[in-house]
């Protein structure tokens, strides 16, 4: 039996425990204790040591021999990543579904085509009136141009142009824009092509690269004078399309990427997310993709003053300066050109810059050089003229991720493969910065912020009933909106005699970037091989380490703490006694079906994760 002294200090300590409410709690969990501003430069800073270097080239058949492992690796190990072959190698299927009313000089007809099984795309083909033998031909790609997709004005100037100097001129329309204007073919549903284990890139380069496919079996063109050219997303596309299939002759990107230095340096430069496509870094970064180029022509064209990214100044060193010496190896210095725009100087593909691209084209396709444009306005057709026609029932990119999610099935997974899907890295607490304190009305608390051994941080307030003892078990709240959220469930676990550790883990609460937000930096990250959740999984684990309690259990609240606490747990199952889960899901399919959309839950979205692990499987790890 316990002594009369035993009970009454039994029933104090009860009796002072029980008095903790969320009131009191609450100012010591809504302390801001780091500024975003922090959290931004150290994940800089971290991307910055990882960033890869141009390699240095000794001869030119050294670089022509490296150019092709390249090639082969991207396209195999990132591009295609997870693709069925038979999508990735099935020829171009097209459909011609006839003439559109032209002006002088050139023909039109509209194109339908398939880029995977249930997923078409249209396109304008635009010829020269009189073809005497085989011509060259040029893919338009274009960027993020809004509703009127391929019909943007601009484009359509410069395809018409092209097709009266002689090239047979492809326009492609782009995923979201124009007749693909839908939804669920925003580019951030390329996370979720990721998530069910497919490459979200190899959608968007199987698209562009069908173009190409068809105008390389075309009975007409000359396969030694292929082209490719857009603006902006098109850039984008020039580059990744122009460097990896090595039929494209000569190439004009505008204004569409920059090296991973400037999206470290610039936020707008980040760009979306099929312009950092997963696990890319590991093999090569854009300046080494610029000189994969080398010796074939090049003109890179940029503008002086762009109001939306890639500045001319500011991208030039590393990806013009860096790149000549790969053309210099082959003697072939004069064809890798640089132009910036300085009329109008924003983000465009207007007069200047087309002309500039016409002297380029005709120039390396051996044409008579042409050094203006020819006036075509009144030849400018309607988004209504230049429809072409989808099926109704044509996938999307969240449709197609669906599709694949639905024919997985899941067997059971080992700690190795989802240690290595997580890229989870053990971390150590380095210092745990005391920031504040308090003691007082039965209730302690402690605030940190936790620097780790990779340099990132994270930050947390402990707290404990006066009257509770030192070996009291520890209970970790996560909370998806930060531990200024987790007021309720801090009393509760205080009332129960147990000590409470409100933690931020890197991009939640005071642990997030503001500006740019979470996503440009979990992309970057991805893209250069890592990921986000691990590295919150390894920040779990670490911090748990560093505690001094004896036992300690999670309590998670949203589908972000509640993964990254199931991930910890599984890979680590002697740190934790348990993980409850509040406000959650019941699988990883919730992503698909609600939709999740990326920039909600970035860390969520690994290549894989969902195609080989599912929440079931991770809870049943522990």
């Amino acid at each position: 039996m316990l002594s009369k002294c035993a009970l009454f200090a039994g029933l104090l300590a009860a009796s002072l425990l029980a008095q903790t409410q969320p009131r009191q709690v609450r100012p010591f969990l809504e302390q801001n204790l780091q500024s975003s501003d922090v959290v931004s430069f150290q994940l800089r800073q971290y991307l910055l040591k990882k960033a890869p270097k141009l390699p240095a080239a000794s001869s030119a058949a050294q670089w022509t021999s490296e150019t092709k492992r390249l090639r082969r690796s991207i396209l195999d190990d990132v591009v295609f990543h997870g693709w069925p072959q038979e999508w990735v190698n099935a020829p171009p299927k097209f459909e011609d579904l006839g003439f559109i009313p032209s002006g002088p000089g050139y023909r039109m007809r509209k194109l339908r085509y398939e880029i995977v099984p249930g997923f078409q795309s249209t396109a304008i083909l635009y010829e020269p009136e009189k073809i005497e033998g085989k011509i060259p031909a040029i893919v338009n790609v274009n960027g993020h141009v809004g509703p009127p997709g391929k019909a943007v004005e601009y484009k359509q100037k410069r395809c018409i142009n092209q097709a009266r100097q002689g090239i047979l001129s492809l326009n492609l329309e782009w995923l979201l824009f124009g007749e693909l204007d839908h939804p669920e073919n925003r580019h951030w549903f390329g996370a979720h092509l990721d998530l069910a284990g497919a490459n979200g890139v190899g959608l968007f380069y199987l698209a562009m690269r069908k173009g190409l496919d068809y105008l390389y079996d075309h009975p007409n063109v000359d396969r030694s004078r292929l082209g490719v050219t857009g603006l902006s997303g098109g850039g984008w596309q020039t580059i990744f399309l122009s460097a990896l299939d090595d039929r494209v002759q000569a190439a004009a990107p505008v204004a569409g990427y920059a090296s991973i230095v400037s999206r470290i340096e610039r936020p707008a430069d980040t760009g979306d997310i099929e312009q950092n496509p997963t696990d890319l870094l590991l093999h090569a970064d854009y300046p080494q993709l610029t000189a994969m180029r080398a010796p074939r022509p090049t003109l890179l064209i940029y503008n002086a003053e762009d109001d939306c990214c890639f500045r001319a100044p500011l991208v030039k060193p590393y990806i013009f300066d860096q790149v000549r010496p790969f053309f210099r190896l082959y003697d072939a210095e004069a064809l890798f050109g640089w132009h910036e725009n300085t009329d109008p100087s924003d983000h465009n593909y207007q007069l200047d810059n087309r002309v500039q691209s016409y002297r380029f084209f005709t120039k390396s396709f051996r044409l008579p050089v042409a050094e203006k444009e020819i006036p075509v306005d009144g030849e400018v057709k309607t988004v209504e003229e230049l429809r072409v026609g989808l099926p109704a029932d044509n996938l999307t990119i969240l449709g197609l991720a669906r599709k694949l999610a639905g024919k997985i099935d899941h067997r059971a997974g080992d700690r190795g493969r989802l240690k290595e899907i997580v890229r989870f890295r053990n971390v150590t607490v380095e210092h745990a910065w005391a920031l504040n304190n308090s003691k007082a009305k039965g209730l302690e608390t402690h605030s940190y912020r936790f620097d780790f051994s990779n340099g990132l941080s994270a930050t947390g307030v402990w707290l404990k009933a006066i009257a509770a003892s030192g070996q009291a078990p520890l209970t970790v709240l996560l909370n998806d909106e930060g531990k200024k959220a987790a007021t309720v469930e801090a009393s509760e676990r205080l009332n129960r005699g147990e000590q409470v550790l409100a933690l931020d883990l890197i991009f939640t609460g005071d642990a997030a970037p503001q500006k740019p937000a979470s996503s440009a930096y979990t992309q970057m990250l991805s893209t250069m091989g890592e990921r986000a959740l691990g590295i919150e999984a390894a920040q779990l684990a670490a911090v748990r380490n560093w505690s001094s309690a004896a036992k300690a259990r999670i309590d998670a609240t949203g589908i972000r703490s509640q993964v990254a606490a199931l991930v910890a747990a599984a890979l680590e199952p002697s740190l934790f006694s348990e993980v409850v889960v509040h406000k959650g899901m019941d699988s990883l399919r919730h992503l698909f079906d609600a939709p999740v959309e990326y920039q909600a839950a970035p860390d969520l979205f690994c290549l894989d994760l969902y195609k080989e692990f599912d929440l079931d499987r991770l809870a049943a790890m522990k």
